[in-house]
């Protein structure tokens, strides 16, 4: 009995220092630039004793929970100094820490993390971000600084070509993308129809594309989420910087409200070329203008607000006879609370309007069209432990559509009003995703978004035979408008047709070695909301119609598997993917469908489905002083329509055509060399296959008139497209301790002046009668000069 019962006493002795040696603590807080108090989204937080880390959010927080003891605790960010603390973790910590910016923070050109190793262990994947001073340095048409043309060079990224507006992800269409700025919807991300996008960069602080394998805290959308957050302005001290460029100038200032506390950002960007044409006895006018503002204040820890906006509108007149304004206006207040140190919120209340107003006073009258919605989210981020971190919330969404509305100008117009009938709907979801370490080399993200949507009562419903509002006409083996039996009437609170979906998302990472790891994720994604538009591009007077009785949500399902490794110490790194991804309802259109100004928008919309599959590659350089990408994208994106019966033949027979998005090879590359202090270089290449297009391949005379005849929807293409552009950056001084500093770039565009195809159209040549084809091109080479201060 002497042996157990020292046994047991020695274990009662060791055993509170046992669970004394287990216990866990939670070092959590924020980090933040030392120079504005900026907080820094995806700032890495590496444990090396213990091989973990941890990044902060999009609001710049952090926790993360050790055994205790003794760590170092490296924090790594693009652009700013590695900072190393040590910490004793005897109790939880609130530590916030402050990071400096790297002497030569304008050289970077790094799309992900600057840590690879714990980028490699996150199941994350198919997601790029840039740096604001990367996109700064790219090369582009007119000196004008664009984030959307930016991502255009990232793998699986395209658009429809110069002077389009919009982008297309891994063969998706351009409304598939969900576009937020400060979490507020996005309807229209261009101006002077598709030339520039609305993003102001001096405003811009973090952006981040996801292509797949998207959280389920995103939804509403089928292809990609465009996650775009503005600065919160400097809380230290008052600065200025702009830029003066040969079409378009900004200027944003940014300080203090009360130091270290509360901080104000308010910029303004205007184009002024027009003011030039009447030199040219030119009438004409066309510019834009856009202002973003944002207010943070903090009020103690654990609570912060914010308030941000953005007002953008483009003008185009013609004459004195035409004039076209459109724009988007948002507004966000946004509380964050920390309800201890291991549970983070949000709670954000957003408006979002997209305005679109046609004044034609040739005809005498003005037409108004636009989408309205009111937003309200709450988010929740739950660090558990170390290995499991939980992300859940809520979302609900209202909207108002407004078709289009017509009203004469003058009282001789013969014009009477008209208003097409306004569409309300309400859309909600909840979400919760976990992000789980299961052992040192496997590492998984799960959950689910539940979405619902309803769509509201309107003044009047048409209602078809059989609830089809498209016949097909066997005689002329054509799709027609039905003739609607009846009208039928809601209130408001009526619901008209519901819908529910589950979306779940899943992802894994499995870390072969220090260098390299295999990813792979599903996500399913439903949309309730679709674009109107029969051009390869949007166009303002596009309109956003709801799901409902004759309209399905297209519901997309996504797999991606890839493989990513680094090498000779981060230098280089390789991001190798394929996916593959079906979407369901994808809306076509019958011949000669009408989409502007149509009350029973049904009866030229057929549902169809989609598909696009591919393989992207991305190697990157990240150090030294030629740094850059090579980007390369192989793809195919295909839609059909099948009839709906046995007699039908659907759209182009029902077989399978290539979408206006397709490009079989997209190519990029992007470098930049900084030669020494004053003078850097960057350039870009791009090469694409042709977009598809479909070319007459006969014709005949009925009735004296000559009708063309056409081959199959999309068989042809434009010629390829490629261009050259380079750019040159000149700091006079850069060590100077003025306050106001400047700096110089110089660029050319489409440098060996290729003139590619924004179309081709087909006509009869008044000279020798015979048929021609005419090639559009809207940029050839395009020299620039702009000149960026601050102070």
């Amino acid at each position: 009995m002497n042996i157990p019962m020292r046994v047991l006493i020695l274990f009662l002795f060791l055993c509170p220092l046992a669970i004394l040696s287990q216990e866990k603590y939670t070092l959590s807080g924020t980090i933040t630039d030392s120079q504005s108090n900026e907080t820094l989204i995806g700032v890495n937080i590496l444990i090396p004793e213990i091989n973990s880390g941890t990044m902060t959010n999009e609001y710049g927080f952090y926790s993360i929970t050790l055994p205790n003891g003794t760590y170092k605790v490296q924090l790594s960010y693009l652009g700013f100094q590695t900072l190393t603390e040590t910490i004793v973790l005897d109790k939880n910590i609130t530590q916030s820490f402050k990071l400096s910016e790297a002497a030569e923070s304008l050289d970077e050109v790094i799309i992900t993390e600057n840590i690879e190793e714990l980028n490699i262990r996150k199941p994350q994947m198919s997601v790029n971000a840039l740096s604001i001073n990367t996109i700064k340095q790219m090369p582009v048409v007119l000196g004008e600084v664009d984030v959307i043309k930016s991502i255009t060079l990232l793998p699986g990224v395209t658009n429809a070509g110069e002077g389009s507006s919009g982008f297309n992800v891994r063969g998706g269409a351009a409304d598939q993308n969900l576009i937020l700025l400060d979490e507020a919807t996005i309807f229209n991300s261009s101006h002077l129809f598709g030339f520039f996008s609305v993003f102001n960069p001096d405003a811009i602080k973090d952006i981040k594309l996801y292509k797949g394998g998207i959280p389920a805290k995103y939804g509403g959308r089928v292809s990609s989420v465009l996650d775009i957050y503005q600065k919160e302005g400097n809380s230290s001290e008052f600065h200025m910087n702009g830029g003066i460029g040969l079409i378009s100038s900004r200027l944003l200032a940014e300080g203090p409200i009360k130091k270290d506390k509360g901080s104000f950002l308010f910029g303004g960007r205007s184009s002024y070329a027009h003011l030039f044409l009447p030199l040219f006895d030119l009438d004409n006018v066309a510019y834009f203008y856009d202002l973003n503002t944002k207010l943070s204040y903090r009020l103690n820890d654990s609570n912060s607000v914010f308030l941000s906006g953005y007002f953008g509108r483009d003008v185009f007149e013609l004459a004195d006879s035409f004039e076209n304004t459109y724009g988007n206006t948002v507004v966000n207040f946004r509380w964050n609370h920390l309800f201890s140190d291991k549970l983070f919120s949000n709670l954000s209340l957003i408006y979002s309007d997209y305005y679109y107003g046609l004044k034609l006073d040739f005809v005498e009258f003005d037409w108004e069209s636009g989408i309205r919605n009111f937003n309200i989210k709450y988010d929740f981020k739950h660090y558990i432990s170390n290995n499991f971190k939980l992300e859940y919330g809520l979302n609900s969404i209202y909207y108002k559509f407004n078709p289009g509305e017509i009203n004469p100008t003058t009282e001789s117009s013969g014009i009477n009003p008209f208003k097409l009938i306004d569409k309300y709907a309400f859309e909600n979801a909840i979400y919760l995703d976990a992000e789980h370490r299961l052992s040192d080399k496997l590492f998984v993200s799960y959950g689910a978004r539940l979405s619902t949507f309803h769509r509201l009562g309107q003044d009047e419903l048409n209602s078809y035979e059989n609830n089809n509002p498209v016949i097909f006409n066997e005689d002329l083996g054509i799709y027609e408008k039905a003739t609607p039996t009846g009208v039928e009437t809601f209130n408001r609170s009526d619901v008209i047709e519901s819908f529910a979906n589950i979306e779940p998302r899943f992802a894994l990472a499995y870390q072969l070695n220090e260098y390299s790891s295999l990813k792979a994720s599903y996500n399913r994604m439903s949309q309730y909301l679709h674009l109107l538009s029969n051009t390869n591009s949007p166009t303002p007077l596009d309109v956003w119609t709801p799901s409902g009785k004759y309209v399905k949500p297209q519901l997309l399902d996504q797999v991606a598997l890839g493989y990513f490794r680094t090498f000779n110490n981060n230098e280089y790194s390789l991001e190798v993917e394929g996916f593959f991804k079906t979407i369901q309802n994808r809306i076509d259109y019958i011949d000669g469908a009408n989409l502007i100004a149509n009350n029973a928008i049904e009866q030229v919309i057929l549902n169809g489905e989609a598909r696009a599959y591919g393989m992207e590659v991305l190697l990157r350089k990240n150090e030294g002083k030629l740094k850059g990408w090579l980007a390369y994208t192989l793809s195919k994106s295909e839609q059909r329509t099948p009839g709906r019966t046995s007699i039908e033949t659907g759209i182009n027979n029902g077989n399978w055509y290539f979408t206006p998005f397709d490009k079989t090879h997209d190519i990029s590359l992007t470098a930049s060399y900084e030669l020494n202090k004053k003078w850097s270089f960057s350039s870009n290449f791009l090469f694409q296959t042709g977009q598809p297009a479909t070319f007459p391949n006969g014709q005949y005379e009925y009735n004296g008139i000559i009708i063309p005849s056409y081959e199959a929807r999309n068989s042809s293409r434009l010629p390829a497209y490629h261009r050259l552009d380079v750019s040159v950056n000149y700091n006079p001084k850069p060590d100077s301790d003025k306050r106001f500093k400047g700096q110089w770039v110089f660029g050319i565009y489409n440098i060996y002046n290729r003139r590619n195809a924004a179309n081709i159209s087909f006509r009869e040549n008044r000279t020798s009668g015979t048929n021609e084809a005419v090639r559009l091109a809207i940029f050839g080479i395009v020299p620039s000069i702009s000149y960026n201060f601050k102070f």
